[in-house]
């Protein structure tokens, strides 16, 4: 009698703890599908008529100074690519990161070059100017592009 007794408070017991595991798993499942909707909503409000408005940027980066730096292009980058004036749109330590964004922006049909400045960050140039007003232009069209994304996206002026 006494084992019956405790085999059922035994069961009782594993019930429970399956019960309160099943809960977790439904309530991270359901933050999960939440999250992964709200990303979807967001990516499918972006229609025809929205991409054709300007960002708003604020006058302060608008007028900021360009970075002086000397930069390199890594291995295998085509260095004829760096030009006076560049637009870059990520700054990275981590080789793997900077790749990545390159690849994620040649899938979006830019030719970016990454270079190396003399600290060792990696510099993912996404276009390259001769002139301050064109990678000025470059700059306010990426950051109205890709709203809100890239908007501390600078200008790095090259050093010799």
């Amino acid at each position: 009698m006494r084992n019956t007794g405790l085999i059922g408070m035994a069961l009782c017991l594993a019930l429970m703890c399956c019960v309160s595991c099943k809960s977790k798993q439904k309530a991270y499942k359901a933050a999960y599908e939440q999250a992964k909707e709200k990303e979807v909503v967001d990516y499918s409000a972006i229609d025809e008529e929205e991409e054709e408005v300007i960002a708003p940027v604020s006058k302060s980066k608008t007028t900021m100074s360009a970075r002086q730096e000397r930069i390199s292009a890594i291995a295998g980058e085509n260095a004829e690519g760096i030009k006076l004036y560049s637009v870059v749109i990520g700054s990275f330590r981590n080789q793997t990161n900077a790749y990545s964004l390159k690849e994620r922006m040649q899938s979006e049909g830019y030719m970016p070059i990454l270079g190396e400045n003399e600290q060792g960050m990696l510099r993912v140039i996404l276009t390259s100017h001769e002139t301050r007003q064109e990678a000025e232009r470059s700059r306010e069209s990426v950051r109205s592009k890709y709203y809100p994304n890239f908007q501390d996206a600078w200008i790095l002026e090259r050093r010799y």
